[in-house]
């Protein structure tokens, strides 16, 4: 994500930031979705919803793409209903333990990340796998 321009950087920023309001996060679950570092207080997210794009940050750009992957998978499981993907996520899922893939995301890290991008998309899981 961080070789791209900053332009395009800030746009794929805004587009997670909006999925993440739409999905129902506080801003303090946001932070944590996110991974952002230490210091990077709620009150900074207004400027990621403008145009300030995430941090340059190896642990933050490994969340941002996986939750894009999740964003494009909800896109392509509900292309009919856009409120759906907010739906899903906020939900209890029986691969999940009963818990929506909203809270493995917050509680579980890039293991919840990958676990949740996993359930949308089958050639994500496949290339897990193969790991």
């Amino acid at each position: 994500m961080f070789h791209l321009s900053e332009e395009r950087q800030v746009l794929l920023t805004q587009k997670i930031m909006s999925s993440l309001d739409e999905w129902g996060l506080c801003a303090a679950d946001q932070v944590t979705v996110l991974n952002l570092p230490e210091g990077v207080r709620t009150r900074k997210l207004r400027a990621f919803h403008e145009n300030t794009p995430l941090p340059n940050d190896d642990n933050v750009e490994f969340r941002a793409i996986r939750i894009l992957g999740i964003i494009d998978a909800l896109r392509t499981t509900y292309p009919k209903n856009e409120m759906m993907g907010a739906r899903w996520m906020k939900k209890p899922h029986r691969r999940f333990q009963n818990r929506p893939p909203l809270q493995v995301l917050v509680e579980e890290g890039n293991t919840g990340v990958d676990s949740v991008l996993a359930e949308l998309d089958c050639s994500y899981a496949w290339e897990l796998s193969a790991k």
